[in-house]
């Protein structure tokens, strides 16, 4: 009775025998529809955060204050033991920043290069406010019936593969998105993102651990999240900065001369 009763109390995951007709569409889909229901339900995050960067054998560590929103909102605020370093927002594709020790503000276009610059993640605000939040790249296919299933590791991948060749891969454990990674055609990987350190915070699981690889800049860019707050309340005027008295004001990239007509295309 004692052997009987400790079988019962045992629950065992499920299984998905590969001999099975339509095993890998299946747990695939099993897979993406519960991230597609987490990316429905997860609108923000508020969190103090440590980050850490490293490119070219230099090193850089701070804390910060984020805030993200999405579909592109983004706000960082780095700090350091003298006080605020810089203020960052990246809104409806307009970049702002403050720098308080010079009382310089800038303004600008969001992309993925203003972004690798002042926050070291190049890329696009969308899909850096996604990569943060712990959610697939925005535009994924998510029900793509082509998509391949594979195992590396502990880790389940689902591989999609877009015409040009491009790859686009997502990895899981215990049914929580832990790995995220885009690879071109001609094999060269763009970047990788790893998730861990997952804790329940009102019935979701969340990540308190990013972890992002850009081979091409040779860099890496990391997050330790500390008492996240997921889908508060964020006026919109948290993604607006206003100039301070007296600050020197400036436009970040290519300007064009007085002398010189505007033209289009």
């Amino acid at each position: 009775m004692l052997a009987l009763s400790a079988c019962v109390a045992v629950q065992m995951p499920p299984t998905y025998p590969r001999d099975i007709p339509n095993f890998a569409q299946d747990r695939s889909q099993d897979l993406t529809s519960a991230l597609a229901e987490r990316a429905k339900s997860l609108d923000s995050l508020q969190t103090e955060a440590v980050m850490q960067y490293s490119a070219g054998g230099q090193s850089l560590k701070t804390h910060e204050e984020l805030v993200i929103q999405r579909p592109d909102g983004l706000k960082v605020e780095a700090r350091s033991a003298f006080g605020v370093e810089l203020i960052l927002t990246a809104h409806n594709g307009d970049l702002q920043i403050f720098d308080p020790s010079h009382n310089r503000f800038m303004t600008g276009t969001a992309s993925a290069e203003t972004l690798d610059k002042y926050v070291r993640i190049p890329m696009m605000p969308n899909d850096a406010v996604n990569l943060l939040l712990g959610l697939a790249p925005t535009g994924f296919a998510l029900n793509d019936p082509t998509a391949k299933l594979s195992d590396e590791g502990e880790m389940t991948i689902i591989t999609y593969t877009s015409p040009d060749g491009t790859t686009h891969e997502l990895g899981f454990e215990d049914r929580n998105l832990v790995m995220v990674r885009e690879t071109a055609p001609g094999g060269t990987v763009r970047y990788r993102v790893d998730y861990s350190d997952y804790h329940d915070i009102g019935g979701a699981m969340f990540p308190y651990r990013v972890a992002a690889e850009f081979p091409q800049s040779q860099s890496q860019v990391s997050f330790h999240y500390r008492r996240p707050i997921i889908n508060g309340q964020i006026p919109s005027s948290t993604f607006v900065l206003t100039p301070a008295p007296g600050a020197t004001e400036s436009h970040i990239g290519m300007t064009i001369a007085p002398s010189q007509p505007d033209h289009e295309g």
